[in-house]
């Protein structure tokens, strides 16, 4: 072989390594099996089964962690009505890159084993979720968050996207321990079911989702006549769905704004607790 082809053959070589080397490298990004992009800043990101009170079956969820030397309040997110997918974790991760240990369960798990990557196939299965399954599924994550040496127990917040946030409002009427709640673009639960509310809520809707804004200023009204805590904005240029990428207005400024707003309320009301030297 002459030295040329030698010379050749070898760079062509050295690119392979460097190409399966920067191959291996994304693959340890992303993950094996369960594979997202997540927040660079965030590293303590991992897949979970959550044992379910008094049941064998249990929850699969996507849980991480923040980088600080105290322990953390803890958030659950409801994914929307497709199903868990490939977004819903890098919303987890963005809430651990600001102080929150934050978990998101895949509430078709305990029923169907995992969420399908088809959309069409994720919204029809949870149409069939029980409302008593969700609530269950729920009450681990936040059992579970509860129990990690990470999390201060008791300061648990929750927010949900669509058929998530509709869950998210449900399940405040459940759980009165929740110290805050966002609904994202979510229908509220019916109305003999607000007084059990003990949560303050806040409310991220689109302009152009008539189909869910058009209830607001009634439920707004009957929350404040109850003396519930419920403050809710509607953001110009967009429409439902708007904080995941390809929605009406994912591309603008109302999606920072609106995660802005949603930190603000999370740091305000999910205050850790103190120590009082005695």
């Amino acid at each position: 072989m002459k030295p040329t082809s030698r010379r050749r053959n070898g760079a062509a070589s050295h690119v392979l390594i460097a190409v399966i080397g920067v191959a291996a490298g994304m693959g340890m990004a992303w993950g094996l099996g369960d594979r997202h992009l997540r927040d660079a800043v965030t590293t303590h990101g991992e897949w979970v089964y959550l044992k379910k009170r008094g049941q064998t079956d249990s929850v699969r969820a996507y849980i991480a962690y923040p980088e600080r030397k105290d322990r953390a309040p803890g958030v659950v997110v409801i994914h929307e009505v497709f199903g868990l997918t490939d977004w819903e974790p890098t919303v987890v991760d963005r809430l651990a890159k600001n102080g929150y240990v934050a978990i998101v369960p895949d509430l078709l798990s305990t029923k169907y084993g995992r969420s399908p990557a088809d959309p069409d196939s994720g919204r029809k299965l949870v149409a069939q979720l029980e409302p008593s399954r969700i609530t269950a599924d729920l009450d681990a994550a936040v059992e579970y968050l509860n129990a990690q040496s990470a999390v201060q127990s008791g300061i648990i917040g929750i927010m949900g996207f669509c058929w998530g946030g509709g869950q998210t409002f449900r399940y405040t009427t459940n759980n009165p321990k929740l110290k805050a709640a966002v609904i994202c673009y979510g229908p509220p639960p019916a109305h003999d079911a607000l007084a059990r509310i003990e949560t303050p809520l806040l409310g991220v809707y689109g302009e152009n989702d008539a189909r869910i804004d058009a209830s607001l200023p009634d439920v707004a009204a009957r929350l404040k006549g109850m003396g519930k805590s419920f403050t809710y904005q509607i953001y110009p240029g967009t429409g439902h769905g708007f904080l995941k990428p390809g929605r009406e207005g994912s591309d603008g400024p109302q999606v920072e704004k609106a995660w802005t707003n949603i930190l603000n309320f999370f740091k305000k009301e999910l205050q850790p607790k103190t120590r009082t030297e005695s």
